[in-house]
């Protein structure tokens, strides 16, 4: 990089333009470029010259206005639960000529005539849209992953159909998302100095599915999924913190700890069933035991996957993700029925294999939800409303099904229902004043990698 030396007291104005980094020096004596070095600094009418401010002219601009103070103050308040949301609140040293350029930021601020408050409520405006498309589709995916646990259930009950075999056709089936990034012009095995991250998140998640779909073979559906989303909800929430930095808001926690009681209590046994005075066969309790741990580490493995492809989303494509996890469950699937000696059983009628084509249909729509939300939310909360599929199964089983749900799992279920809908209530509805949207869009900007 070719670099100038200025004389004493110049003054250096930096703007950002989409292709290209230009810089404007000025000094106070005329300037003569040193022989043989070439420089050339784009001025006001030249091709590639942004007019727009600078960050050091914005960043006096902030200092004149009274929003950034009112901002500034709201973000001191330590409102989340693993400390505050500051990495660095040391004040950056104004570059000199910082005068002109607060001018330039004033004029430029009543030439608009919008102050910082109007323009991060335009921004925010802009962005609930999109808000609101993420959280229907992480709703969607939820009732999904409701109608994936029913489907998954008659197909071994009513057409002996193994839980990993119908894993093996889905991820065959799904291979067919690898013309998505044909389509686009993107590597489907994702882009250069990426590719091993990216194996590792479709490993991490088709093992997540091999341990989940094996766990229903040793323990109820019900328990298996409710000890599964329970997993992965808490993982998401410790490693999002510990490898991403990535912390929740209080209102966040307090609402995901209320839905992880509700899972909880979907998990106590019946009255009947814990005041039995009858031996338990060692058998079924070693099984039962089996399943438990393979529901937990299933959750595991996809909290790590939900940190992984969170770490990924401004590399990763959702169709190079599909094609990713669809591979790799072609792996991975045969070697657990391998393991786990699982015998294969084909469907011999049409309803079976509608019933097949119904579950792939609902799992490629629940992990295109899943996995869009990540690039906006936390991986704690998209799987904490992934929790609302436990109480869709339940009343989707008492309408094909003939089980009644025990009153602790009734009792949970409104507890994640309730809980869901609260999170989705404050992530949607306007705050108070609109103070708090606004400070977390300006956390965002601040927090964009674009700085």
């Amino acid at each position: 990089m070719e670099s100038t030396h200025l004389l004493t007291g110049s003054k250096k104005k930096v703007k950002i333009h989409p292709h290209t980094v230009t810089a404007k020096y000025t000094t106070h004596t005329p300037y003569s470029p040193q022989p043989g070095v070439h420089t050339h600094f784009p001025q006001p009418g030249d091709e590639g010259y942004d007019d727009a401010p600078s960050f050091e002219d914005f960043g006096s601009f902030l200092e004149e206005t009274s929003d950034k103070k009112q901002l500034t103050e709201s973000r001191r308040w330590p409102l989340t639960l693993f400390g505050s949301k500051d990495k660095d609140t040391t004040d950056k040293p104004q570059a000199a000529g910082g005068g002109e350029g607060s001018e330039g930021g004033a004029r430029a601020a009543k030439g608009s005539g919008k102050g910082v408050g109007e323009q991060l409520a335009s921004f925010g405006e802009a962005s609930v849209s999109a808000s609101r498309l993420t959280w229907v589709g992480l709703l969607g995916a939820a009732l999904a992953h409701g109608c994936l646990i029913v489907l998954t259930r008659l197909a071994s009950e009513r057409f002996s159909l193994g839980p990993l075999f119908l894993l093996l056709v889905r991820s065959i089936v799904q291979l067919l998302s690898v013309a998505v990034p044909l389509h686009r012009g993107e590597n489907p095995f994702g882009p250069e100095g990426y590719r091993l991250r990216l194996l590792c998140y479709g490993i991490a998640y088709s093992l997540s599915l091999c341990c989940a779909y094996s766990s229903l073979s040793f323990a109820s559906p019900g328990n298996a999924t409710a000890t599964w989303r329970l997993a992965t909800t808490a993982l998401s929430a410790t490693l999002a913190f510990l490898l991403l930095e990535e912390r929740l808001g209080l209102a966040d926690g307090i609402s995901m700890a209320a839905g992880l009681c509700g899972l909880g209590l979907a998990l106590l046994p019946a009255a009947d069933e814990s005041n039995s005075d009858s031996p338990t066969d060692p058998v079924v309790f070693w099984r039962g035991a089996f399943g438990w741990s393979l529901s937990a580490l299933a959750g595991l493995w996809m909290a790590l996957a939900l940190v992984g492809y969170r770490s990924l989303k401004e590399r990763v494509g959702v169709g190079t993700a599909l094609f990713t996890v669809s591979w790799t469950g072609c792996l991975l699937a045969p070697a657990s029925l391998a393991l786990l000696q699982e015998g294969w059983s084909w469907p011999t009628s049409v309803p079976a294999w509608g019933l097949v084509l119904g579950l792939v249909a609902c799992s490629v729509a629940a992990f295109l939800g899943m996995t869009h939300a990540l690039t906006r939310l936390h991986p704690a909360l998209v799987s904490a409303s992934q929790s609302l599929e436990v109480p869709v199964a339940m009343l989707l089983q008492l309408a094909v099904l003939p089980l009644a749900p025990t009153a602790p799992e009734v009792v949970g279920n409104v507890m994640v229902v309730l809980s869901v809908g609260w999170l989705v209530a404050m992530k949607l509805l306007p705050a108070r004043g609109g103070g708090r949207r606004q400070r977390e869009e300006y956390e965002e900007i601040l927090d964009s990698p674009i700085k």
